[in-house]
């Protein structure tokens, strides 16, 4: 593989002058990389250039093609990134350059991924793009922990919702939406949203009850995963005295009731597993 490299800056991307290059948003799942997909994996090996994700393990970049060109382009709340509108001039360069790129994304390139403006500017330059699903983390941290996101008694379904506003936007309406939680039976999934989890927490008690279950998942799936079990009006505090920060999933609701369910099943089988041997 060869050296990873950073991005260095460059003039105005061009239209796609049809040299036969590719681009492909590849979700490298939560972490593990077991959990990527076969296609994910395919496409992972035969790309001439990756441009990575700063959430993207080390064990997945390891898949690479000996010859491929790692470039990093890391995007962390709170951290210097590289700009939006530079990954899309890279990406657009490369293809031009001719080569297969991929661009490697932690979890899935359409939930929070920024997906959606990569596929919109491509498409633009007349770049046809092809996109393979990853699993999200919102999804991988509860069922590592034995718990649904949904389930006919407990929830109806799931919302997958940003906990971090993009500069100028007012965020999400956490009132409106724990009213529409409460009345639906609704599994919340927040995500980046550890610094905001002061104000997540007083707002979404103006629809739900305090004592509502809540899970904290940081390094979904990884080895040195954490997570902590509490209650909606002990969110913050939670977080606070776990010490847990970014990237972390946070999920409300009733399902997640399942994660003592599924330890107490754990605790019972131990006994049963030593008199098996």
């Amino acid at each position: 593989m060869s050296s990873p490299t950073q991005p260095s800056s460059s003039g105005p991307a061009r239209p796609h002058l049809g040299t036969g290059g590719q681009c492909t948003l590849v979700g490298a799942g939560p972490g593990d990389p077991e959990l990527l997909t076969i296609k994910a994996l395919k496409a992972i090996q035969a790309a001439t250039v990756l441009l990575v994700d700063d959430l993207v393990s080390d064990a997945i970049v390891a898949h690479a093609s000996p010859s491929a060109r790692i470039v990093y382009v890391g995007k962390r709340g709170g951290c210097k990134s590289t700009p939006q509108a530079f990954i899309e001039k890279l990406m657009l360069m490369a293809v031009n350059e001719g080569e297969n790129v991929v661009r490697l994304k932690g979890g899935d390139p359409f939930i929070f991924g920024r997906g959606g403006e990569e596929v919109e500017h491509l498409r633009a330059a007349g770049v046809p793009v092809t996109v393979i699903n990853g699993i999200t983390a919102g999804l991988a941290g509860l069922t590592s922990l034995g718990a649904p996101l949904t389930h006919r008694e407990h929830a109806h379904g799931v919302v997958f919702v940003t906990g971090h506003a993009k500069p100028g936007d007012t965020g999400t309406d956490w009132k409106a939406l724990a009213r529409t939680a409460r009345d639906a039976k609704l599994t919340l999934v927040i995500y980046m949203g550890v610094s905001g989890a002061a104000t997540i927490e007083q707002e979404l008690l103006s629809g739900l009850p305090a004592h509502t279950p809540v899970a904290i998942i940081q390094h979904a799936s990884l080895r040195h995963q954490r997570h902590a079990i509490t209650t909606l009006g002990q969110l913050q505090a939670t977080i606070t005295a776990q010490g847990l920060g970014s990237p972390s999933v946070i999920v409300v609701g009733d399902v997640v009731r399942g994660v003592a369910l599924a330890t107490q099943d754990a605790v019972e089988a131990a006994p049963q597993a030593r008199r098996a041997t």
